[in-house]
């Protein structure tokens, strides 16, 4: 634990965050001996961004125990998030969440939906260098994503309850987000949807972007009761029958996402929407997802989106498949019936989609 006190904060109480590091690059140091990278100790923070006294601020922070690779991540992670963050919720005004960034996107989007009534900041974040590393983004990403975790309103209001993601200078809705770039710093965009705020001498905040739709009447209530029987199919040029029938069929999934071509377009060939006809006649739940990095899904622009609509195949609208992903989970694992999850699908509930 560590405590900074800010004299001039009303009350006497100072604002606090939790950082909470699942894994991930951010928290990787290089070996004095061997030079590889591994993990430091992450409640020495303030040694290794030091920046972070400035804000004077009580700051915690809990690390994960294994720590986690980003490409390891499944939902028992977001599942030990919630309940973490419901246990701690009355004693922090924020929390930030260090994760890395291959599907910081997959678990920024599960949170929103499991996450209800949320009334704080929770912040994903991490970087592309290590902190450790000279140039490294960790530092600036970090001391963005505490800023904004507990800033607050004139009227002591959290500034953006919601979960989010800040990268690069700019804070972006969690379930609206995707990581479009494997290298560089900028790795993640809201295609879809408006920033949320932006970072440069001051942070500025677009507030009729921001949802506060919360009771503060109210507490946190969680969702951990996830189904997981999903599974994703790529439409591409040339993909075969046996593949298509393997996905659309199989006995292990109870939803399918389609990721189409364009506005929600796929192939016409008999064999393709017989076998989508059968999905659907079996009461697979069947999500139209565009594979474009922005847009949305029409399925009634085209011929062959209108066929999909016809077989059963609900539209996506413009939300994407990390967040269509997270959205089946939540609403399969609260929902036993599939005709009460489509006609959620079509919802906007977290503001994932624009209806």
């Amino acid at each position: 634990m560590n405590l900074i006190f800010n004299p001039f904060q009303r009350n006497n109480t100072p604002t606090s965050v939790l950082l909470v590091y699942t894994g991930g690059t951010i928290g990787m140091k290089a070996d004095p001996v061997d030079g590889t990278l591994k993990p430091f100790d992450f409640s020495g923070i303030l040694e290794e961004v030091p920046e972070l006294r400035k804000f004077a601020m009580k700051i915690d922070s809990y690390a994960f125990n294994p720590l986690i690779d980003s490409s390891d991540v499944e939902p028992a992670l977001w599942q030990a998030l919630a309940r973490l963050i419901r246990d701690r919720y009355d004693d922090y005004d924020g929390f930030v969440i260090l994760h890395g960034t291959d599907t910081m996107a997959y678990s920024a989007s599960a949170l929103s939906f499991m996450l209800d009534n949320l009334g704080k900041s929770v912040v994903f974040t991490g970087s592309q260098l290590p902190i450790g590393e000279p140039r490294t983004d960790g530092k600036e990403n970090l001391i963005s994503a505490v800023e904004i975790a507990t800033a607050k309103d004139s009227h002591g209001r959290p500034m953006v309850p919601e979960v989010c993601i800040c990268f690069n200078s700019q804070l972006l809705r969690g379930n609206r987000s995707v990581k479009v770039n494997a290298t560089g710093f900028d790795a993640f965009k809201s295609p879809n949807y408006p920033l949320l705020a932006t970072a440069g001498i001051n942070i500025k905040y677009n507030n009729s972007f921001i949802h506060y739709g919360y009771d503060r009447r109210k507490g946190l209530t969680i969702h951990t009761d996830l189904d997981t029987r999903v599974s994703v199919l790529k439409l591409h040029p040339g993909i075969t029958e046996q593949a298509v029938r393997d996905i659309l069929l199989g006995d292990g999934s109870r939803a399918v996402i389609l990721e189409t071509y364009g506005s929600g377009n796929a192939p016409c060939q008999p064999w393709f929407l017989a076998l989508v006809r059968e999905a659907a006649a079996r009461g697979k739940i069947l999500l139209n997802v565009t594979q474009c990095l922005s847009g949305y899904v029409d399925m009634d622009r085209y011929a062959t989106g209108r066929s999909l609509k016809d077989a059963g195949v609900i539209c996506g609208h413009d939300i994407t498949t990390e967040s269509a992903l997270g959205k089946l989970f939540y609403l399969m694992g609260e929902n036993t019936g599939n005709e009460r999850v489509k006609a959620l699908l079509e919802k906007n509930l977290k503001g994932e989609i624009s209806k």
